[in-house]
Protein backbone atom coordinates (compact mmCIF):
# COMPACT_ATOMS: atom_id res chain seq x y z
CA UNK A 1 0.00 0.00 0.00
CA UNK A 2 3.20 2.33 0.78
CA UNK A 3 4.43 1.68 -2.85
CA UNK A 4 1.06 2.83 -4.20
CA UNK A 5 0.30 5.96 -2.29
CA UNK A 6 3.88 7.08 -2.60
CA UNK A 7 3.58 6.42 -6.69
CA UNK A 8 0.14 8.43 -6.61
CA UNK A 9 1.69 10.96 -4.74
CA UNK A 10 4.38 11.07 -6.74
CA UNK A 11 2.50 11.85 -10.07
CA UNK A 12 0.22 13.99 -8.64
CA UNK A 13 3.35 16.34 -7.17
CA UNK A 14 5.17 15.50 -10.73
CA UNK A 15 1.83 16.96 -12.59
CA UNK A 16 1.10 19.62 -10.17
CA UNK A 17 4.64 20.87 -11.04
CA UNK A 18 4.38 20.94 -14.96
CA UNK A 19 1.09 22.76 -14.73
CA UNK A 20 2.77 25.21 -12.50
CA UNK A 21 5.26 25.55 -15.21
CA UNK A 22 2.46 25.43 -18.00
CA UNK A 23 0.75 28.15 -15.80
CA UNK A 24 3.64 30.52 -15.10
CA UNK A 25 4.73 30.45 -19.11
CA UNK A 26 2.29 29.32 -21.50
CA UNK A 27 -1.04 30.83 -20.02
CA UNK A 28 0.57 33.88 -18.17
CA UNK A 29 -0.32 35.86 -21.89
CA UNK A 30 -3.47 34.51 -22.49
CA UNK A 31 -4.99 34.73 -19.26
CA UNK A 32 -6.34 37.00 -17.15
CA UNK A 33 -4.74 38.05 -13.53
CA UNK A 34 -8.29 36.34 -11.65
CA UNK A 35 -8.12 33.18 -14.10
CA UNK A 36 -4.26 32.73 -13.77
CA UNK A 37 -4.78 33.10 -10.14
CA UNK A 38 -7.78 30.61 -9.82
CA UNK A 39 -5.49 28.39 -11.90
CA UNK A 40 -2.11 28.63 -9.54
CA UNK A 41 -4.65 27.84 -6.75
CA UNK A 42 -5.50 24.73 -8.27
CA UNK A 43 -2.02 24.03 -8.75
CA UNK A 44 -1.17 24.62 -5.33
CA UNK A 45 -3.94 22.22 -3.38
CA UNK A 46 -2.83 19.49 -6.29
CA UNK A 47 0.87 20.08 -4.65
CA UNK A 48 -0.23 19.95 -0.95
CA UNK A 49 -2.36 17.24 -1.19
CA UNK A 50 0.60 14.96 -3.64
CA UNK A 51 3.04 16.17 -0.50
CA UNK A 52 0.12 14.95 2.10
CA UNK A 53 0.27 11.34 0.28
CA UNK A 54 3.66 11.31 0.83
CA UNK A 55 3.28 11.74 4.50
CA UNK A 56 0.34 9.29 4.63
CA UNK A 57 2.63 6.48 2.70
CA UNK A 58 5.17 6.98 4.85
CA UNK A 59 2.78 6.65 7.99
CA UNK A 60 3.02 3.86 10.16
CA UNK A 61 0.59 4.83 12.68
CA UNK A 62 -2.79 3.62 10.05
CA UNK A 63 -4.17 0.87 9.01
CA UNK A 64 -4.16 0.16 5.46
CA UNK A 65 -7.80 0.33 4.90
CA UNK A 66 -7.36 3.97 6.36
CA UNK A 67 -4.85 4.33 4.06
CA UNK A 68 -6.85 3.57 1.46
CA UNK A 69 -10.11 5.82 2.40
CA UNK A 70 -7.64 8.33 2.63
CA UNK A 71 -5.95 7.84 -0.57
CA UNK A 72 -9.80 7.51 -2.56
CA UNK A 73 -10.43 11.17 -1.31
CA UNK A 74 -7.44 12.44 -1.90
CA UNK A 75 -7.41 10.97 -5.71
CA UNK A 76 -10.96 12.75 -5.99
CA UNK A 77 -10.93 15.65 -4.50
CA UNK A 78 -7.94 16.69 -6.73
CA UNK A 79 -9.59 15.83 -9.29
CA UNK A 80 -13.25 17.16 -8.73
CA UNK A 81 -10.92 20.77 -7.08
CA UNK A 82 -8.27 21.23 -8.88
CA UNK A 83 -9.16 19.67 -12.12
CA UNK A 84 -12.49 21.88 -12.30
CA UNK A 85 -10.76 24.94 -11.19
CA UNK A 86 -8.10 24.34 -14.17
CA UNK A 87 -11.42 23.88 -16.82
CA UNK A 88 -13.12 26.77 -15.31
CA UNK A 89 -10.26 29.31 -15.10
CA UNK A 90 -8.95 28.38 -18.97
CA UNK A 91 -11.93 28.81 -21.03
CA UNK A 92 -10.41 31.70 -23.15
CA UNK A 93 -8.10 29.23 -24.75
CA UNK A 94 -10.12 26.37 -24.76
CA UNK A 95 -13.63 28.60 -25.83
CA UNK A 96 -15.67 26.15 -23.83
CA UNK A 97 -17.74 27.42 -20.69
CA UNK A 98 -17.02 24.71 -18.10
CA UNK A 99 -19.93 26.26 -15.88
CA UNK A 100 -22.08 23.14 -15.51
CA UNK A 101 -18.73 21.84 -13.84
CA UNK A 102 -18.80 24.49 -10.87
CA UNK A 103 -20.11 22.01 -8.14
CA UNK A 104 -17.37 20.10 -8.95
CA UNK A 105 -14.74 22.25 -7.13
CA UNK A 106 -16.63 22.07 -3.64
CA UNK A 107 -17.22 18.64 -3.76
CA UNK A 108 -13.56 18.22 -4.34
CA UNK A 109 -12.73 20.60 -1.45
CA UNK A 110 -15.49 18.93 0.87
CA UNK A 111 -13.48 15.38 -0.26
CA UNK A 112 -10.14 17.14 0.69
CA UNK A 113 -11.38 18.40 3.87
CA UNK A 114 -12.82 14.64 5.33
CA UNK A 115 -9.37 13.41 3.60
CA UNK A 116 -7.76 15.33 6.47
CA UNK A 117 -10.43 14.58 8.84
CA UNK A 118 -9.98 10.93 8.05
CA UNK A 119 -6.61 11.18 8.96
CA UNK A 120 -6.84 13.44 12.33
CA UNK A 121 -9.49 11.14 13.57
CA UNK A 122 -7.99 7.64 13.02
CA UNK A 123 -4.80 9.53 14.89
CA UNK A 124 -6.69 9.94 17.07
CA UNK A 125 -7.56 6.05 17.44
CA UNK A 126 -4.59 5.25 18.16
CA UNK A 127 -3.85 3.68 21.79
CA UNK A 128 -0.04 2.83 21.41
CA UNK A 129 1.63 6.14 21.24
CA UNK A 130 5.06 4.49 19.40
CA UNK A 131 6.37 8.45 19.60
CA UNK A 132 6.61 8.04 23.54
CA UNK A 133 8.85 5.58 24.91
CA UNK A 134 8.84 4.27 27.93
Amino acid sequence: MERKITGIAALIGMTAIILGAFGAHALKKQLSIDQLGAFETGVKYQMYHALFLLFLGLNTLLEDKVKKTVLRLVIFGVIFFSGSIYLLSTKPITGVDFKFIGIATPIGGAMLIVAWGVLLWNIWKVKDNILIKK
